[in-house]
């Protein structure tokens, strides 16, 4: 199943970046280039460098200069996120190019690599409400009510999982089809945002 082999490396991210705590660490992958589980691994630290940005930008303290460096480091982040999904989706849209899809099927409202893009960050989202639920200097008041939360994230898990490996049993049942739609940001193209190509005259 697609998910568990998901869930798998995307613990292994998460352990691993923690190791370090530093969002500019070069990714050291230990998966072949070119493997789905090297993509999974990339897209996985992608986020999680993303998650600890989004903190840092949040920091009441943050001296304003620095705002504007996080949020292009954001924006960077973002596309590379995006960019990584799609290569995820076309793994996928290769892998059931010859699947004859019934007269009767249907398409899913996301692709199944925009589901374990969510299943990417729910890792992330469990790591972090675990450590939350588990703080020696927060009141029991906070740890139950993270505790609560967690329980709440990891039903997720499960059911995004099932949901997951359900949506590829349908395309490779031919009950469901897929097709691969590039997200088009705009705002970071040179050629298409008004703002940046305005200011190239």
């Amino acid at each position: 199943m697609i998910s568990a082999q998901c869930n798998r490396i995307f613990e292994q991210v998460v352990s691993d970046y923690h190791q370090y705590n530093d969002i500019f660490k070069v990714i050291d992958n230990p998966y072949t280039a070119g493997t789905i589980d090297h993509i999974l691994y990339n897209k996985c630290w992608i986020d999680a460098a993303q998650w600890h940005m989004e903190d840092e930008i949040r920091n009441p303290n943050i001296d304003p200069s620095e705002v504007i460096a996080w949020k292009r480091s954001i924006d960077k982040s973002n596309q590379e996120r995006t960019d990584i999904v799609e290569v995820i989706d076309s793994y996928f849209h290769e892998k059931y190019q010859d699947i004859v899809p019934s007269k009767s099927a249907r398409i899913n409202t996301e692709s199944p690599a925009w589901a374990i893009d969510r299943l990417s960050i729910l890792a992330l989202k469990v790591y972090h409400m675990q450590e939350e639920s588990t703080r020696t200097d927060a009141s029991e008041y906070h740890l139950l009510q993270c505790s609560e939360k967690l329980s709440v994230l990891l039903q997720q898990q499960v059911d995004l999982s099932l949901a997951i490996d359900e949506l590829l049993e349908d395309i490779e049942n031919g009950d469901k089809y897929m097709k691969v739609y590039r997200q088009m940001k705009m705002y970071n193209d040179p050629n298409l945002n008004p703002v940046l190509y305005n200011n190239k005259k």
